[in-house]
C-alpha cells in the first residue's frame, strides 16, 4: 500500500502535513483541546454531525448514509509525559503540567497521532465515496488512553445516547513491526491492564542518622527487587503476566531521610485468575516488606485504572482479517499472538454489546528488515528497534498512513453494505 494508492478524496499531502502538525504538538491526556478540536473541524468539513467534550475532551462524529448497521471507528489522541530524542524536523518541543502537578515534556511516544492522521483520512475517504455504501458510521476522537480512563468516561457522559449503538466497535495501533503488515487476532489480543499507586511509610530522619529513622526508600528498593519474583516463580511458564515499576519517588536531597516513598506499578495480564493472582502477590509483597522494614504504619496500595483484555470476537475478525487478506495480500496479514500492551477500546463495545476488532498497524521501515522472512527473524528485527513509549519512538509516514487509512476503509466497508442497497 503506497500513498499513490489512497483516494484522491484523502488529500494525501495534506493528510501527511495534519499528522506532522499533530506530532509536533502533542498533549497530555485530558488536555487534548487542540487535537479534539482539529478533529471535530475535519469531521465537519466532511458532513459528519459533530458533538464535543464528551467524557472531557472526547469528540463523536456521526454520519447518517441511509439504512444498514452502525460501525464505530476509534482512535485515541493523548500523548505521553516523555521526551522526544527522535531528531526528527516536526519533532515535539512540548512541555505541560501533568495530572500531578509535575512538568514535563509531552510527546506522541504511543503512536496517537498516527492513528488519529489515519482515522481521519478514512473518515474524508469513505464520506467522499458515501453512494457506494450504506448505514451509519460513528468515528470517535477518545481522550485518556495513556489513562485508561477514556473510553469510560465517554460511556458514562452518554457517548452511546448522543450518538446510537454501534454494531461493531472498529480500530487499531501503530507498532513496530513491518510498514505495510497488518497483524489481526480473533479472541483475546490485548492483554488486561492495573495501574497500582503505593505510598510506603518510613519515619524521616537526618542522613547522618538512620538509625533515628524508618527509611522508606530502602523499603521501597527492596519492595521492587521482590517483586520481580511475582512473575518468574509465581506465574507458569504457559500464562502471561507482566509487572512493570514505572516510577519510584522518594526524598528532596541527599542527607534527609523522607517520610514516605512512592511507587507506580504497572501490571498486564490475558487471564483473569492470573491476574487475580499477580494483583494478591503484590499486595502480600508489599505489606510483608514494609512490616519486615518496621514501618510505622501499613502502607497504602490504591488502583488508578483497571481494565480487562481486549476481546476480538472470533467471527468479526476473521470476517475482517479475510478482507485485509483480499485488500492487501495474504502474505501482509499475520496473527501477532497475544499482546501485552494493553487498551480501553474494548469497554466502549461491552457497554454496547456489540463485537470488536482491533488490530496492529505495521509503523517501522520496511528497509529495517530486508532479508528477514522467518517469524523468529522478524521479532528478533523488532527487539532492536525503539518500541512504543519510548523517546525514540516515531513510525516511519509512509507506507504507515497509506496502510492504515487503507485498513480502516476496509474494514468499515465489510461491516456496512454496498451503497446498492441503499433506498435512494
Amino acid at each position: 500500500m503506497t500513498a499513490s494508492e489512497l483516494s484522491p478524496a484523502t488529500g494525501v499531502a495534506d493528510l501527511e502535513q495534519l499528522y506532522r502538525d499533530v506530532h509536533a504538538n502533542p498533549e497530555l491526556s485530558l488536555q487534548e483541546h487542540r487535537t479534539a478540536a482539529l478533529a471535530g473541524d475535519q469531521l465537519a468539513a466532511a458532513g459528519f454531525e459533530v458533538t464535543t467534550n464528551i467524557g472531557g475532551t472526547g469528540v463523536a462524529g456521526v454520519l447518517a448514509n441511509g439504512p444498514g448497521p452502525t460501525a464505530l471507528v476509534r482512535a485515541d489522541m493523548d500523548a505521553l509525559p516523555v521526551r522526544e530524542e527522535t531528531g526528527l524536523p516536526y519533532a515535539s518541543r512540548q512541555r505541560a503540567t501533568d495530572r500531578d502537578g509535575y512538568d514535563v515534556p509531552v510527546m506522541h511516544a504511543c503512536g496517537h497521532d498516527m492513528h488519529v492522521a489515519c482515522l481521519l483520512g478514512a473518515v474524508r475517504e469513505l464520506a467522499a465515496a458515501r453512494g457506494s455504501w450504506s448505514g451509519t458510521l460513528i468515528a470517535v476522537f477518545q481522550p485518556a488512553e495513556e489513562l485508561g480512563t477514556g473510553a469510560q468516561a465517554m460511556i458514562d457522559d452518554g457517548l452511546f445516547d448522543r450518538v446510537g449503538l454501534p454494531d461493531v466497535v472498529l480500530g487499531q495501533h501503530v507498532a513496530p513491526i513491518p510498514a505495510g503488515l497488518i497483524g489481526i487476532r480473533p479472541g483475546p489480543a490485548f492483554a488486561a491492564a492495573d495501574g497500582l499507586r503505593v505510598t510506603l511509610y518510613g519515619r524521616g530522619a537526618h542522613g547522618s542518622r538512620p538509625e533515628a529513622g524508618v527509611d522508606p526508600v530502602v523499603m521501597a528498593a527492596a519492595t521492587v527487587m521482590r517483586l520481580q519474583g511475582v512473575v518468574s516463580r509465581e506465574v507458569a511458564g504457559d500464562e502471561t503476566a507482566v509487572v512493570t515499576v514505572g516510577a519510584l519517588r522518594a526524598g528532596t536531597k541527599e542527607n534527609i531521610i523522607p517520610d514516605d516513598a512512592e511507587l507506580l506499578l504497572s501490571i498486564r495480564t490475558v487471564d483473569p485468575a492470573v491476574r487475580g493472582r499477580v494483583l494478591d502477590a503484590i499486595g502480600r509483597i508489599v505489606r510483608a516488606e514494609a512490616a519486615a522494614s518496621g514501618a510505622p504504619r501499613d502502607p497504602l496500595i490504591e488502583t488508578t485504572h483497571s481494565f480487562g483484555a481486549v476481546v476480538n470476537d472470533e467471527e468479526a475478525a476473521d470476517r475482517i482479517g479475510a478482507a485485509f487478506a483480499r485488500r492487501f495480500g495474504a502474505d501482509r496479514v499475520f496473527d501477532p499472538g497475544p499482546v501485552t500492551g494493553s487498551e480501553d477500546v474494548g469497554l466502549f463495545a461491552i457497554a454496547a454489546g456489540a463485537p470488536c476488532v482491533y488490530w496492529l498497524l505495521g509503523g517501522a521501515d520496511p528497509g529495517h528488515f530486508a532479508g528477514v522472512t522467518s517469524k523468529a527473524g522478524i521479532a528478533a528485527a523488532v527487539r532492536d528497534l525503539p518500541s512504543n513509549h519510548s523517546p525514540l519512538y516515531a513510525p516511519v509516514l509512509q507506507p504507515t498512513l497509506a496502510t492504515g487509512v487503507a485498513a480502516l476503509v476496509t474494514a468499515v466497508r465489510t461491516w456496512l453494505p454496498s451503497g446498492s442497497t441503499r433506498n435512494e
